[in-house]
């Protein structure tokens, strides 16, 4: 019997070595940065081959970003070779979030419906943050539309986005008057 595949969350993303024992300095790409810190255990993945499960030694924060040291990482040329590779957790262990709340995951691939009309503006292709508190946690969100016009940025907020059924893959929005013109 084959094993099933790992199905990932993607915590963090490696930017680059930090110092000269081996650490990583990363991108914080989950709203639940502490998180990292407890972690004992991550699957490196690079998107072409299968994640592969690593110890993780130490993490801390520092200025926004993880830094992070993997067992059998002990020098600069060694961190270098992470470089790029995304930090994921099993999708079973991603943590539970509020309703109302959403993950990235669940939002892209859902097509949005503007109200009143029959056919959707298109599926969501990308969802973008675009700001963030000191913490690093975001604050705004911005859904990336592919239209038949092009590309449409749609403020992820409870006022244009009236209903949200992930199971469905569906998204309602109500645009504001011009919000079709600030689009490219």
């Amino acid at each position: 019997m084959a094993a099933e595949p790992f199905s990932g969350l993607t915590l963090a993303r490696i930017l680059r070595p930090w110092g000269r024992r081996g650490e990583v300095a990363a991108e914080i790409l989950t709203d639940f940065p502490d998180r990292l810190k407890a972690l004992t255990q991550a699957w490196l993945a690079d998107g072409r081959n299968a994640p592969r499960p690593v110890p993780i030694l130490s993490c801390r924060m520092h200025l926004g970003q993880a830094i992070l040291h993997f067992a059998g990482v002990e020098s600069i040329s060694e961190a270098e070779k992470l470089r790029g590779l995304e930090v994921q957790v099993p999708l079973s262990e991603r943590a539970i979030i509020a309703p109302g709340r959403y993950y990235i995951s669940e939002l892209l691939g859902c097509n949005v419906w503007e109200q009143g009309t029959e056919t959707p503006l298109g599926p969501v292709r990308d969802v973008q943050n675009t700001a963030q508190t000191d913490s690093g946690r975001a604050e705004s969100w911005l859904l990336t539309v592919e239209t038949p016009r092009g590309e449409l940025l749609i403020p992820l907020a409870a006022e244009i986005c009236t209903r949200i059924d992930t199971q469905a893959r569906r998204i309602e929005v109500r645009l504001p008057e011009g919000l079709r013109d600030l689009n490219p």
